[in-house]
């Protein structure tokens, strides 16, 4: 093909880089179908450019880069390479398919997101791409790997685009993209997508912690070098096998447990590892034991996976110990397979792949994200999707036992009844009762690892609706929902004929003689298909009869005109009952007001629920309590700020600081406050014994105009040392 004067030396160098790498791990392959992939994409590219001004090839060339630095196939290099071309171009999956074989095009449209769709809002756009691509990914394996090496060097090269997008981006990778690597086995994608999403999301906050342990860098590696030369002479003499090496524990893991456990970095045993690579499995034990003998572990800090492996495949053993001047570090031990494994997951097994067909090695990998595909398959909601998939990717597990010895692996804090529905649906609806470790406990008691747990059952038994207020996973959740949602139906759907009817015995309008013809129109401006379905939005309350009624009678018209004649027209909302920066989309005097579990600001994403009898609640979409009360998604209702928000008008939000126990703290908290134009309505300050006492908590009551406002005042409070924590309580 023609190359342009400035055919870019950076796209020849990338691609020069790429043939080599790849001819290099997979000699036996056809070089000339990896350059017939990336001609085409270069075509279907031309006059592209990044934000960053370089030409786009370069963009699919390095994703093609990181998996063949992974020791990638030929189909999985070449959908790299193509990856954009059907969401950025012209091309089709069916021109793909002609010229690149059916595997590619399927890649390629797994990875493709459904942005063209312009009928989808960006959330659904989101869902249903992340939907489309798991199930896509189930099928074959490599549409993920391809996505995740796509976001990677996306995340690496983040700094041109806006920041509104850098945190949506940085966001999504946290919620969804990371925690799939992790499941995938794949620790090292894992810890570089989290650190630069991580600084991505909030550049500050990533650039003290960074600060903070470059600080004790030096003096941390001084120790960590000391300790891995007396620990190599200590397994030399036991005739050990091995390799030591040092490092520090990662930006994010580090934020991470700051935020979640408040306390100070010097608090981190973690902060320090060193990890021994050994031969073999006796080794990796008898090397534990080397270090016990010379350093005291850290009671409750043993981990062993080998013995029980973590659901995607890592295995490892993990001590904690205090070392020498009460510093305490942690030490790893696996096998050379198992580093493998846990640094590359899935990847590892391509190597010995070879094109082989049918049941492979990765086939572990996929099992859990087969399952939850086939729980949300019925989910149609995009909301409650996205939602219900972080807690599925959620990374800490359980492992708990059956009585009979079967390992059962949860999420953490997973209860009884997330247990039931793991082990069958017919198991969950029964549940009355539970066992751990011999003992009646709770049905929302949070199982721990070891427990074995019992369940008892009473046939007939139906689940209850609290249990969606402490349930973990999405089998229990979709479960209930269902079955709930069956039931409720058929209350409203009864509710609602009774109601139908008695307003039809108002109106003198026999039922027996409704037109046919009117119900069917009725019915399609309704969005409805049969009339139970009509009935079921009465009984919730989200229609009224009455308006339908009118349509049935013989003369439309002059029964309407006779209807609104006659009929009292209704009393006009109290304003007061009513919150008037809010809305529901498309309607005017509706009983709305802000739930005070979250008291959502203007300029917070918000979502409304209908209650019974008290009008529309509204939600902070992120409110803990809002996907407990929308298992109906009938109840739930479009919202909006109102345009006409005073710009004086404020809002009350209670806010909790953790910080050190000093001097001046609150001067300084007044202060920012002030400079913030804020005012504080009220204030309580005590001691943090829970932390060792060296801390103190600050309850504040503060007035703000909106999101926006307390994003500054949050932020700036942050910024002031000692303060080691802030959570918004309403």
């Amino acid at each position: 093909m023609e190359r342009s004067p400035v055919r870019e030396d950076a796209v020849e160098k990338a691609f020069g880089r790429l043939e080599q790498t790849y001819a290099a791990n997979r000699p036996k392959d056809d070089l000339e179908r990896v350059r017939m992939a990336f001609e085409f994409a270069y075509a279907q590219h031309a006059g592209q450019l990044r934000k960053s001004g370089e030409p786009y090839i370069i963009h699919p060339v390095a994703v093609a880069q990181i998996l063949a630095d992974m020791n990638m196939d030929l189909v999985c290099i070449q959908t790299a390479l193509l990856h954009d071309v059907v969401e950025d171009t012209s091309v089709t999956v069916e021109e793909i398919r002609r010229r690149f074989g059916n595997e590619v095009a399927v890649c390629v449209d797994g990875v493709t997101k459904l942005g063209k769709i312009h009928l989808y809002s960006r959330e659904e756009q989101q869902a249903e791409s992340v939907r489309k691509m798991l199930l896509a990914m189930v099928h074959d394996i490599r549409v993920i790997l391809v996505k995740l090496s796509d976001r990677l060097h996306n995340l690496r090269t983040i700094g041109s685009l806006p920041r509104d997008k850098q945190n949506r981006i940085g966001q999504e990778t946290l919620d969804i993209y990371a925690p799939i690597a992790h499941r995938l086995g794949m620790g090292k994608v894992r810890a570089e997508l989290e650190d630069l999403a991580f600084g991505a999301i909030d550049p500050e906050a990533h650039s003290d912690i960074v600060s903070q342990i470059e600080n004790k860098r030096k003096a941390s590696q001084e120790f960590l070098e000391g300790i891995r030369k007396s620990l190599e002479q200590k397994l030399s003499r036991e005739l050990i096998p091995s390799r030591v090496e040092g490092r520090l524990k990662r930006p994010y893991s580090v934020y991470v447990k700051l935020k979640k456990q408040k306390i100070p970095i010097e608090q981190v045993y973690d902060l320090l590892a060193l990890r021994i690579i050994t031969d073999s499995l006796k080794n990796c034990y008898a090397a534990l034991g080397v270090i016990h003998n010379e350093w005291p572990p850290i009671p409750g800090r043993i981990k062993d996976f080998i013995a029980m492996p973590r659901p995607n495949g890592y295995q490892s053993l993990h001590t904690s110990v205090m070392g020498p001047g009460g510093q305490a570090f942690e030490v790893q031990i696996r096998t050379e397979e198992m580093h493998r494994l846990a640094e590359e997951g899935v990847a590892a097994h391509w190597k010995y792949k070879e094109g082989r067909r049918g049941k492979t090695t990765e086939e572990q990998y996929v099992t859990w994200m087969r399952q939850l595909v086939e729980w949300q398959q019925e989910m149609r909601d995009p909301g409650e999707f996205i939602s219900t998939l972080k807690v599925d990717l959620y990374a800490d597990e359980v492992y708990v036992f059956t009585p009979k010895g079967k390992v059962v692996v949860l999420p953490r804090e997973s209860t009884p009844v997330d247990f039931a529905y793991a082990i069958h649906s017919d198991v969950g609806n029964a549940c009355v009762g539970a066992k751990a470790n011999n003992r009646i406990v709770p049905l929302k008691h949070a199982l721990k690892n070891g427990d074995i747990v019992e369940i008892l059952t009473q046939p007939g038994h139906m689940p209850s609706k609290d249990w969606l207020s402490f349930v973990k996973t999405s089998k229990a959740r979709n479960k209930i929902k269902q079955i709930i949602n069956a039931t409720e139906r058929s209350k409203a759907i009864e509710i609602g004929e009774k109601y139908f009817e008695k307003e039809a015995r108002r109106l003198s309008i026999p039922i027996s003689r409704l037109d046919e013809s009117v119900l069917a129109q009725v019915l399609a401006d309704y969005g409805v298909g049969k009339l139970e379905d009509l009935f079921a939005n009465l009984g919730y309350g989200k229609i009224e009869a009455r308006p339908i009624l009118l349509r049935f009678a013989l003369d439309r018209a002059a029964e309407e005109d006779k209807a609104a004649a006659e009929l009292p027209p209704p009393p006009p909302l109290d304003k007061d009952a009513r919150d008037l920066t809010l809305r529901v989309k498309g309607l005017n005097d509706v009983l709305i007001y802000r739930a005070s579990c979250c008291n959502p600001l203007p300029g917070e994403a918000i979502v409304g629920y209908i209650t019974r009898g008290k009008g529309v609640a509204v939600h902070s979409l992120n409110c803990t309590n809002v996907q407990n009360l929308l298992y109906e998604v009938e109840r739930k209702i479009d919202v909006e700020w109102a345009k006409s928000h005073s710009e004086n008008e404020s809002f009350d939000v209670q806010i909790s600081i953790m910080t050190d126990d000093r001097p001046g703290m609150l001067a300084q908290f007044t202060q920012v406050l002030f400079s913030e134009s804020s005012n504080i309505r009220s204030l309580e300050a005590r001691g943090d014994e829970e932390r060792g006492g060296d801390g103190a908590i600050v309850e504040m009551k503060i007035e703000v105009r909106d999101k926006r406002q307390l994003e500054k005042i949050l932020g700036a409070l942050r910024r002031i040392p000692g303060v080691r924590d802030i959570e918004r309580k309403s």
